[in-house]
């Protein structure tokens, strides 16, 4: 017989073939639409362009591997009644197809061997859309425009294919003038796979999730003449007043442009004209007399609306300036400084399919807590995000979709420094300024992300130099700044940048592209960063890692309970766990603590310096003045008093300037709070809204507070039992166990105070920020083991107003030879009150450097829900996270109000500077104070809550510790308490926030 062969697949398919990175798509352009109408293009309303937006439900199939996908599907008698309906924008993981969401921080999900992807495990979305064309849209060029599909695609439109593209985050425009149907139904079906070649420089720190996940358009040019692109640049004279509006346009065709400036109101302030002759660019110079500058603070914006016959385009423009001058990024010939944030598109639902309202709210979100920049980590981002920019004022730094982590040995070799992968690279920075030139709150292009350094980096900051010389260019892994503009850094300790501000020899600033990882409970000691970054001109600010959790909402299997899930959750292997839970926002993007003090240490308005009776602040805006605030002073003491300050005048950025200290009491504590706030409403804020705050120590009392009503009457101790004490006063009785050393029992009145003894503890349930560094030291130690051993109690009655009862006791773990040995002295007083005074020793072998808090704890019956307090509040606050919470008498009427829910369970809820501490049950009281060695009252820290520490140490999820929540109020009183620091990616709790581990003594009254 004949012999037989075969060949699987025929050819290297497109998504595995390095050689293809797009077919037949058009050459990317600047975001834009076209218009019939000046009137209409400057709406900004697409619906009223000549676009037409495919997006909302499309059938669905999904197959495993691309060559399990359904053949002749793009036909348009393909029959896909039986097929799902999915939504588009939308990941398909996400409504319930394939194997599900996986999350990676650094590891590839597939087997590593570039270019190539898996045949087998290569899920793939075949979807299909029908359409008839609007009759506006007749009669023109029309092109199908993709925002964004993950990872590659092929497109067909009636049965033809019209080509293939990939870049997940970069838009795709194809033209399909010769395959629309102008006057029936048209069949568009587009195959999605959810990996290829270009899934290796796509390695971000995200779900891998897939689909078109941005809108899907058909937008109509005009057939003949028409404008292709255009370029806009403001250039700005010697003295960054006076400007000129240099426009390029690139068109087809031949005949007249005509060009529009207006002014924010729409009114024209300038026009011109050209003439056109055949396909390429024509230049035009605008002179403009001294426009209104664009900066994130001032985002004044004027419109640019050209024109070439039916075809209208607006655009927003912005004059401003931005070079690398003296050594320092400057925009309009000012220094700038980045108080930004990292932003993922993240939606808990959808994905990276975020809805604009939602990415509004976001924006809305940053604006309220004082963040001026965004870096659009690591992809180009929803291009509805670069007009809100330019409207509400940010400094964008925007980054190509490129990263290329999960490579290990070599790793520069595999594709970054290989000329194999130069075109791919190149394409990516193609792709990030062709798409987004126009934007003037983009004013750093970034080339991606920790995708190590070689000559494809080079290459990209090649060409993007060619074609946009107005914007400096970042790329963290170019350390030493051999190519790129400026120094970058992630995560240094403060130290490291401190250094290089002092280091005259460097010519370029230093950016720190991720710094303060707000992983669970933290970041700590942001201010230190912050306050460094004023100090030296060259440290020009950071971008917090990162805005938002990443948890994705879903339902346990078993009990139907509702949770943000992280890595591991769906079953996938290999995932890298909670690392996707580390924003300054919760999952739904609600604030956490740790964007409340992110705001309070970035405020433009900032408390430098006291004395006698004035406060002395500084303007630390970049360009405007204070003339937009007023300042509000209340006093806080037992009673609250307001005033209204004149801020000066004309307080320039950078400029001291001196308020008076408001009339106070001369007796108790006392504090001036000042708050700084909007006169007018500006941009998406209202008047009103508290943009700064400041709170001054007036005058503070440090005496104990006595409740005592001078009831002279007598305390008796009796032994009840083998091993209990009791001690009776007329307004209290106690029970004293002597072998576990512990008080049992409190009654005052006939009200019960305890339902668990108070117990001497170190133990916290780690946070994530402790795990990589001091908890990793406290796990390894086995302090979460320590338990409480007494050696002996011994009592005694000196008076008749007194009794004394001694617990010696000892904490120490298993297995190892370290421990910590205490006296704990309660002392019982007739008037009903008890004094806990407490010394420690550690001791032995293997010590903790560090303790996580020292300090009481015990439990209440669950009648006690009332907790008033005078200290910080009304949030959390933490040694090294508290300047965000000003000191005042705070209550809650249930205890519950004081948790806070982390997504991820972990240490949290603790109040900081406590004064005093009230708790109650509706009929009795329990005073808290602490005092020190003189008998003076001292600052404490206290956390209130229903959950014991070993439980929320224990759970994985919210909802699980949930279940675990008790009916009793679980109280520590803390002498110290450990600061939170940043450790879970970056430098691990600062010495002078440490608690560090040595003797220790103080005192608590009970009363």
């Amino acid at each position: 017989m004949a012999p037989i062969s075969g060949l699987h697949p025929a050819e290297t398919p497109d998504w595995n073939n390095l050689g293809i990175l797009h077919k037949n798509t058009l050459p990317p352009r600047s975001h834009f639409h076209n218009y019939a109408s000046g009137p209409a293009a400057l709406t900004y309303d697409v619906t009223k362009s000549k676009s037409y937006c495919l997006s909302g439900t499309w059938k669905f199939q999904h197959a495993y591997s691309p060559f399990e996908a359904p053949e002749g599907f793009e036909s348009p008698s393909f029959d896909t009644s039986s097929w799902s309906d999915v939504a588009v924008p939308g990941m398909w993981q996400l409504q319930g197809f394939g194997k599900g969401p996986q999350y990676t921080n650094v590891n590839y999900p597939i087997p590593v061997d570039p270019p190539n992807v898996p045949f087998t495990e290569n899920e793939t979305g075949s979807y299909v859309k029908k359409f008839s064309v609007p009759a506006e849209l007749r009669n023109s060029q029309l092109r199908l425009r993709f925002e964004g599909v993950d990872s590659s695609f092929h497109a067909w439109l009636n049965g033809m294919e019209v080509g293939y593209s990939q870049g997940s985050r970069n838009p795709d425009e194809f033209d399909v003038t010769g395959f629309v149907d102008w006057e029936k139904e048209n069949t568009v079906a587009v195959r999605v796979y959810q990996f290829c070649d270009g899934t290796y420089i796509e390695d971000q720190d995200q779900w891998w999730l897939s689909g078109i996940f941005r809108d899907v358009f058909l937008v109509a040019f005009p057939v003949g003449n028409r404008i292709e692109d255009l370029f806009v640049e403001t250039i700005l004279d010697e003295n960054y007043v006076n400007a000129e509006l240099r426009i390029k346009i690139i068109a087809s065709g031949f005949g007249g442009i005509d060009l529009k400036l207006l002014d924010a109101r729409k009114h024209e302030i300038a026009q011109h004209s050209a003439s056109f002759s055949d396909e390429g660019t024509i230049e035009v110079g605008i002179p403009v007399k001294d426009p209104m500058k664009w900066t994130a603070e001032a985002p004044n914006l004027y419109h640019l609306v050209i024109s070439m016959g039916e075809q209208f385009i607006s655009h927003p423009v912005g004059f401003r300036q931005v070079e690398i001058k003296d050594g320092l990024i400057k925009v309009n010939g000012k220094r700038i400084v980045f108080r930004g944030v990292n932003r993922h598109e993240h939606h808990p639902q959808f994905g990276r399919a975020v809805p604009l309202d939602f990415l509004k709210q976001d924006i809305l979100t940053m604006k309220r807590h004082n963040i001026n920049a965004i870096r659009t980590s690591h992809q180009l981002n929803d291009p509805r995000l670069y007009y809100l920019a330019d409207e509400v004022g940010f400094w964008i730094m925007d980054e190509a979709d490129l990263e290329c982590h999960g490579f290990h040995a070599n790793a520069a070799k595999w594709t970054t420094d290989n000329p194999d992968w130069t075109h791919a690279y190149v394409d990516r920075a193609k792709h990030l300024v062709s798409r987004d030139k126009l934007h003037p709150s983009i004013i750093v292009w970034s080339l991606g992300n920790e995708a190590f350094f070689g000559r494809n980096f080079k290459a990209m900051y090649e060409w993007i130099k060619d074609h946009d010389n107005t914007r400096p260019i970042h790329y963290e892994a170019d350390i030493v700044a051999e190519t790129m503009d400026m120094f970058s850094r992630m995560y240094p300790p403060i130290t490291e940048i401190i250094e290089f501000g002092q280091d005259e020899s460097k010519e370029n600033p230093l950016i720190l592209c991720e710094f303060i990882h707000a992983m669970g409970n933290g970041p700590g000691n942001i201010k230190e960063y912050v306050d460094t970054f004023y100090k030296y001109p060259k440290l020009q600010g950071g971008f917090a890692w990162e805005w938002a959790n990443h948890g994705l909402l879903t339902k346990d299997k078993k009990t139907g309970d509702e949770f943000y899930a992280y890595g591991g959750d769906f079953g996938e292997i290999p995932n890298d766990s909670t690392f996707v839970m580390d924003g300054l926002v919760n999952s739904d993007h609600t604030p956490s603590p740790g964007l409340i003090e992110y705001k309070k240490a970035i405020e433009p308005v900032q408390l430098i310096e006291t004395c006698t009776n004035k406060a002395k602040f500084i303007n630390r805006y970049d360009f405007i003045t204070l003339d937009h605030l007023s300042c509000h002073v209340s006093t806080t003491s037992e009673g609250t008093q307001s005033y209204e300050f004149i801020i000066p005048s004309g307080i320039e950025p950078g400029q001291i300037f001196e308020l008076d200290l408001p009339d106070h009491p001369k007796e108790g504590d006392v504090f001036a709070n000042f708050s700084f706030r909007l006169k007018e409403p500006m941009v998406c804020l209202e008047a009103g809204f508290e943009i700064a705050n400041a709170q001054i120590p007036l005058s503070e009392n440090p005496a104990l507070q006595m409740l005592d009503d001078g009831f002279s009457g007598k305390v008796f101790v009796s032994q009840s039992s083998r091993n209990t004490i009791k001690v009776t006063s007329e307004k209290s009785i106690w029970a004293f166990n002597t072998l576990y050393g512990s008080l049992t029992s409190w009654v005052k009145g006939s009200t019960e105070l305890i339902s668990k003894a108070p117990e001497i503890n170190f133990f916290r349930p780690p946070t994530d920020n402790d795990i990589p560094q001091d908890g990793w030291d406290w796990k390894n130690r086995l302090l979460h083991l320590a338990r409480v051993s007494t050696r002996k109690v011994e009592w005694r009655q000196d008076s008749d107003s007194k009794v004394t009862i001694t617990a010696h006791q000892r904490v120490a773990p298993p297995i190892l030879s370290w421990f910590i040995d205490c006296t704990l002295t309660y002392t019982f007083s007739s008037n009903g009150s008890l004094c806990v005074h407490i010394a420690g020793k550690p001791k032995g072998q293997n010590l903790p450097q560090t303790l996580p808090r020292i300090g009481l704890i015990l439990e209440m019956p669950k009648e006690w829900q009332s907790v008033q307090w005078l200290g910080r509040g009304p949030g959390e606050s933490y040694r090294d996270s508290k300047l965000s919470q000003q000191v005042g008498k705070y209550s809650v009427s249930d205890v519950e109000y004081l948790w806070n829910d982390y997504d991820v369970p972990q240490e949290c809820s603790n109040r900081t500077d406590t004064r005093w501490l009230k708790l109650s049950d509706g009929s009795s009281s329990l005073f808290v104070q602490f005092a020190d060695s003189g008998g003076r009252r001292a600052l404490f820290d206290f956390q209130a809550s229903r959950y014991r520490m070993q439980d929320v140490a224990d759970t994985k999820h919210a909802y699980e510790l949930r279940k675990l929540k008790r009916d009793e109020m679980v109280l520590r009183l803390d002498y110290q308490h450990h600061g939170l620091g940043s450790g879970s990616c970056g430098p691990k709790t600062l010495d002078e926030y440490a608690l560090k581990t040595k003797d220790f003594e103080f005192e608590i009254l009970l009363q």
